[in-house]
């Protein structure tokens, strides 16, 4: 299915974020995932690894972006690549939300601080 549109997405939610997924292999990806994230106001992210390294494109808003031992703000605009297997976390610090576009290999995985395993199913 070539032509992705809003109804043929599907809506995780996880930690007060929702996913929006586009493409999976559930619309027919063979390699890509990929995938909006809106970031409510005041929401603090949770740290995680990956397996597979990810591209995260801030549409609207900032967010706060930490990867391993560098912080910084992202706003609309910026990407953001975070490698494989750093310790990541991005929080909405503002009072106003926030979305990005984020790509990755279908397959990811991550792993929460307390060593807990997810298997997004906006990445597979």
């Amino acid at each position: 299915m070539p032509h992705l549109t809003t109804a043929t997405t599907r809506r995780f939610d996880m930690h007060d974020v929702t996913f929006t997924s586009y493409a999976s292999s559930a619309t027919g990806a063979t390699r890509l995932a990929a995938w909006r994230v809106d970031v409510p106001p005041g929401t603090p992210g949770q740290v995680h690894a990956m397996s597979q390294e990810e591209c995260l494109t801030v549409l609207t808003g900032s967010l706060d972006v930490e990867i391993d031992d560098e912080a910084f703000t992202a706003r609309a605009g910026d990407a953001v690549l975070v490698p494989a297997g750093a310790a990541f976390r991005v929080s909405n610090r503002t009072d106003e939300p926030a979305a990005a576009w984020v790509t990755t290999l279908l397959g990811m995985t991550a792993t929460m601080a307390d060593g807990a395993p997810v298997t997004p199913p906006w990445a597979q």
